[in-house]
Formats: C-alpha cells, sequence, structure tokens
C-alpha cells in the first residue's frame, strides 16, 4: 500500500500551482528545505519523478501531470468533508472563501463585508480577487467556495445565479460634457480605452461597440477601471465602465459620464459555486445578503 500523507499532497498540489519551492514553501506555512524533503520523500514512495528541477523553476514531469489532477480531485474531496462537518454542526458557514473579479471588488465589498458582519459575526471571510478564468480554476480545485463574476459562465458543473443587472455608462473627457453623446457607431471611432485581455468586462465593450477584440488599436490597455477613467480625464479618450463604478472612480478625475441613447449595454452580476459544494444551502443564504449589499453600493 502506498504511504502518501495528506499533507504531501497539499505540498505537491502547492508546488505545482507556483512551480518554486520558496513560494510553496511560504503557501504551505513551513520551510523550503522541509517542504523539498516531502517531496522527495513522495518521488520516493511512488518510485518516480513528479517534477524537473532547474535553478529558478521547477515544472511537473510526464507522471506529475497525471497525478496532479487526481490529487485536486482528492483534496478537494477532503475540503467537502470539513465543509459538511460544518453545515451538520448547525446548520451555518464557519468560514467563506469568496472570489470577485477586479471591476466588481471595489464597489461591492465594502457593503457586502459589513452586511455579512452583521449577519454572521462569527464567520471568517477570505477573499480573493482576480480575473474569471482563474476563479472558476480555483472553484473546481475547491480553494473558494464562490465567486461573483459577470454571468452567463455556461460550465455546466456550476450553480449559476444573478444578483443584479446594471448598465454601462459613457466616460468622456469635461470637456465633451457639452457635446451629444456619441451613437454607437460613432463609438467605434473614437479611441476607445479598455482593460487589458482577460477581463470580461473589456469583451463586454468591444460587443457592445461591435470592436473585434483582434483588431489593432492604438489605445491604452489598463489593469484598473480607475486608470483608464484618470487618462480619459487626461484626454486620452473615452471609455465604459459599470454603472456601479461611477461615485467611486469619477469624483476625482475630470470627466463627465452619459447613458448612450438607444438599448443600454447593460452586464449581468451573480454568484457561482460548484453543484457538489455541500454547503450550497448556506450559499443561497451568502447570495441574498449579496444582493442586499448590491441595492445599497448601487444607489449611492
Amino acid at each position: 500500500m502506498t504511504n502518501i500523507t495528506l499533507k504531501q499532497l497539499r505540498y505537491f498540489e502547492a508546488l505545482a500551482r507556483h512551480g518554486h519551492f520558496g513560494r510553496a514553501a511560504d503557501t504551505c506555512a513551513i520551510s523550503q528545505p522541509a517542504l523539498s524533503v516531502q517531496i522527495k520523500d513522495m518521488e520516493t514512495e511512488l518510485g518516480a519523478p513528479l517534477f524537473e528541477r532547474a535553478a529558478r523553476h521547477v515544472r511537473l514531469t510526464s507522471i506529475g501531470e497525471d497525478l496532479a489532477g487526481h490529487v485536486r480531485q482528492i483534496l478537494q474531496s477532503v475540503d467537502d468533508l470539513a465543509d459538511v462537518a460544518r453545515a451538520a454542526q448547525d446548520g451555518t458557514m464557519a468560514r467563506l472563501r469568496l472570489g470577485v473579479i477586479p471591476t466588481i471588488a471595489p464597489y461591492l465589498l465594502p457593503k457586502l463585508i459589513g452586511q455579512l458582519t452583521r449577519a454572521y459575526p462569527d464567520l471568517d471571510v477570505h477573499l480573493r480577487e482576480t480575473m474569471t478564468a482563474r476563479l472558476v480554476e480555483e472553484l473546481f480545485e475547491g480553494r473558494i467556495d464562490a465567486a461573483i463574476v459577470a454571468l452567463p459562465i455556461g460550465d455546466p458543473g456550476l450553480t449559476e445565479l444573478p444578483l443584479f443587472d446594471e448598465s454601462l455608462v459613457l466616460v468622456r473627457p469635461a470637456t465633451d460634457a457639452a457635446i451629444p453623446v456619441p451613437s454607437r457607431a460613432e463609438l467605434t471611432q473614437m479611441r476607445m480605452l479598455l482593460l487589458e485581455e482577460g477581463h470580461c468586462f473589456r469583451d463586454q465593450a468591444l460587443s457592445f461597440c461591435n470592436m473585434p477584440s483582434a483588431m489593432p488599436r492604438d489605445g491604452l490597455d489598463g489593469s484598473a477601471l480607475s486608470t483608464l477613467v484618470q487618462m480619459v480625464g487626461a484626454g486620452l479618450g473615452v471609455t465604459l465602465i459599470p454603472e456601479m463604478a461611477v461615485s467611486v472612480e469619477t469624483g476625482a478625475a475630470a470627466v463627465c459620464v452619459a447613458k448612450l441613447d438607444g438599448p443600454q449595454p447593460q452586464r449581468t452580476v451573480g454568484i457561482v459555486w460548484r453543484k457538489t459544494n455541500p454547503l450550497r444551502a448556506q450559499l443561497q443564504e451568502i447570495r441574498h445578503i449579496a444582493r442586499t449589499a448590491a441595492g445599497h453600493a448601487r444607489n449611492e
């Protein structure tokens, strides 16, 4: 019988994810030599090398690649067992690991955390802000319980529930305030400032403007909405932002905000979790709290 420990599986997963002994050791809260010993013991037990070691990084061998998926499933099942036990004790959650995409997090989280604290004073909340694709990966790897993202995701393994719909608004330099709001066709001729590749909000803006994502562009790709708004204020172009972001992002910038004529560009914000998550009843409660928090955030 193979004598592999759960601790070794967690160390293996961390090293596979980070590709670096130092970062993996920090994640696991152990020393780098101790991590190295555990990985070596695991390789000895299995009789095969799991990682190719180089001076600056490590990568999985073909055997390690085959093992990685099984390890993630095992760790997810173990985490689910702990969640089942917590849910069975008193029907409440002791810990919530929540992911949020960057175009939602700064505007919703302040209200949401306040609502969660009032509803569950003892809830241990862990937050993760990153892009949608990474959050979906972390959901299936069992590293987060739920994520607040723009819908739809379209993965059959996920439960997707809407929280709210919101319009996208046009941000122009303050000097354009007296100029008529451009049409959708006119927007395609303007310098549109967008978030960098990987942000779903970028794709939504391009789709509304009928602009292909692969076309050559001379605008600015930013990593945050705040950057885009400040660049608009500097006269570099125009941008679209979600309505929820207006009060936070435009107060200190020389910009004007307008709704576009005709059908308004919109996005649906929702919450997703694994269909197999044993805490899905509790996550439904979190959804109701998030909807309330979103209502407060959007009315400010």
